[in-house]
């Protein structure tokens, strides 16, 4: 004996159409809903179908299984109205009028598809006007998903939120549990923490039964962003009551701001910036013209996007750049002048001086600077102390000094000479022990291959295998358990090497198919970033704009876009940065 199953596709729909006719009609209607004066003739089996409410009322054992009026007591009839609706067609209707009304229906009777139409409703609603509000309607019924969309976007929105918002009170309504999301969060952009801090004085003094959350909020205030002037007025005149636990987080934020120099090691969540973007930062060179720069160019590696961060306060090349704590640091090289008469740019010796910035203040101040003048040196950084390497010191003179800048003590101090003076040299940092290699010495005329390492408990300089090729003016990067070294002024300007220091080999890898040099270097995971410099064509040096990467896991080569301009000489670094204006840099042509 054999089978036919076959479907219908329009059974359903067509089911439910006559069960609404017949309700249209009032035909074969068993119970009466009535709320509030309003009545709803029903049929208990479709009520029972698609309510979990209906469905253990009209139990046989139940008193109400037996009714045929049935009054409800705690639903409004508009709600009650577009629940029934849709259970009858399938349809339900939804506006910001009625969405309470109707989650409190779709909750009381238990549809959970209604519940879940409404939450999509929020999801795809979303915008300045509603988010506060939708964010307390999904935390008041417990709707997950439209909740963690609604503080996601009152998050990334806060900003425009509280320009828009500035005439009405729907941010100082918000629920407790979505403010928390807010400034628990690592990520809220265009906005400062002051501003931060000042809403959620303004949430809590809004409704004087919230004061008993002043801790449980504040205690997620970045004290360490807000400016010192204001930390102080806020701890001796605050508006609202502080708990000791708030007054040691304000206490601990004014250190941090009059330890100034300290602050690189006093870096913890209060004074990082709730930003989790990172930015490449061009810091320094010379244009196709010659002339040095002193805006600094920041470039999102994701999205191929390129912004002037800030100024250095001088225009600087063969100069070295660090970063300790998310603090950029700036070394030496040398600067410009115009000359009186003529106006004409021309290079100083080399300076001693050193600047850092600060992203999350936007703010430059010059530090005490290295004991020697030097340019076309190397630095680095291990544990909380910056290495400053050889160097040209001007007048023809080139050190074979080595000084440490101790940040805990704001001061530098001599360490171990190189064996060799030198400068044009690379240097990097694997497992806490520094090594260089290539450069000029003033002993020796030619460029050397040669590789030495610094261990900072030893004290000592020990001599490692020497490369294959002698470079100066190269670059040199820690990635893995594996050094790498890249190009270099001088001929081949196209080879790199990798150096194992476990087993203190070195081995030619897959060569960039062009020639560059100075050009600025830049780490990004385990790719390798060469940006702009300068290459030979028809025997010339030309800038160059592109900016190419290296993958060290597949020793292969890859374009990933263009500088907004031509840029050589520069110096590269990371930093996680607070919001940069919106106006993007274009490419030059």
């Amino acid at each position: 004996m054999s089978y036919f199953l076959a479907f219908c596709k329009s059974h359903c729909g067509t089911v439910l159409r006559q069960y609404q006719s017949l309700r249209a009609e009032g035909f074969l209607c068993d119970v009466l809903l009535k709320v509030n004066g309003h009545e709803f003739p029903a049929h208990k089996s479709l009520l029972a179908c698609t309510s979990d409410y209906f469905r253990a009322m009209f139990k046989d054992y139940t008193r109400e299984s037996k009714a045929t009026v049935i009054h409800l007591k705690v639903l409004s009839p508009t709600g009650l109205q577009h629940i029934l609706d849709f259970i009858y067609t399938s349809w339900l209707s939804l506006s910001l009028q009625t969405l309470e009304d109707t989650l409190e229906a779709a909750s009381y009777l238990q549809v959970p598809e209604a519940l879940a139409l409404c939450s999509r409703y929020i999801v795809n609603r979303l915008d300045l006007e509603n988010c506060c509000f939708f964010a307390n309607v999904a935390s008041k019924f417990y709707l997950l998903d439209a909740l963690s969309a609604a503080e996601k976007y009152l998050t990334s929105n806060l900003g425009r939120l509280l320009e828009y918002d500035l005439e009405s009170t729907e941010l100082l309504e918000l629920n407790l549990g979505s403010l928390l999301a807010v400034v628990k969060s690592d990520h809220i952009p265009k906005l400062k923490e002051l501003c931060l801090l000042d809403l959620v004085l303004e949430w809590l003094q809004y409704d004087k039964s919230r004061l008993r959350y002043t801790t449980e909020l504040l205690q997620h205030i970045r004290f360490g962003l807000v400016p010192v002037e204001y930390l102080r007025k806020f701890y001796s005149h605050s508006a609202v009551p502080l708990t000791a636990t708030t007054k040691s987080q304000i206490i601990k934020a004014i250190d941090y701001h009059t330890s100034a120099f300290k602050q690189p090691l006093m870096q913890d969540k209060s004074c990082t910036l709730r930003n989790s973007k990172m930015w490449i930062m061009l810091v320094g060179g010379e244009t196709s013209n010659e002339r040095l720069v002193n805006d600094i160019l920041a470039f999102d590696v994701y999205n191929h996007k390129w912004r002037t961060a800030t100024q250095i306060p001088l225009n600087l090349k063969n100069h070295c750049v660090c970063v300790v704590g998310n603090f950029l640091y700036v070394l030496g090289g040398e600067t410009s002048v115009h000359e009186s008469d003529d106006n004409k740019s021309t290079a100083k010796m080399p300076s001693n001086m050193v600047h850092r910035y600060d992203p999350r203040f936007d703010k430059w101040v010059q530090i005490v600077g290295m004991l020697e003048h030097r340019s076309q040196f190397s630095c680095c950084v291990v544990g909380s102390s910056i290495f400053a390497i050889g160097g040209n010191g001007g007048d023809g003179a080139v050190h074979a000094s080595v000084e440490v800048y101790d940040i805990s003590r704001d001061r530098w101090i001599k360490t171990k000479d190189l064996p060799f003076s030198r400068h044009g040299h690379a240097c990097t940092v694997y497992k806490k022990t520094v090594y260089i290699s290539g450069g000029k010495c003033a002993e020796l005329a030619n460029t050397s291959k040669d590789v030495y390492s610094f261990n900072v408990l030893e004290g000592q300089w020990k001599k490692q295998a020497s490369m294959s090729i002698a470079r100066f003016g190269h670059q040199m990067a820690t990635v893995n358990d594996g050094i790498f070294t890249f190009l270099g002024i001088y001929e081949p300007f196209c080879d790199i090497e990798k150096y194992e220091p476990l087993r203190n080999q070195w081995t030619r890898l897959r060569p960039l198919l062009h020639d560059r040099f100075c050009y600025g270097l830049v780490v990004v995971e385990e790719t390798v970033l060469l940006l702009g410099g300068k290459k030979w064509q028809d025997s010339r040096q030309v800038p160059t704009q592109n900016v190419v990467g290296y993958d060290t896991e597949n020793d292969c080569w890859e374009e990933i876009c263009n500088l907004p301009l031509p840029l050589f000489g520069i110096q590269c670094a990371v930093l996680q940065l607070s919001d940069l204006p919106e106006n993007e840099l274009k490419q030059q042509k």
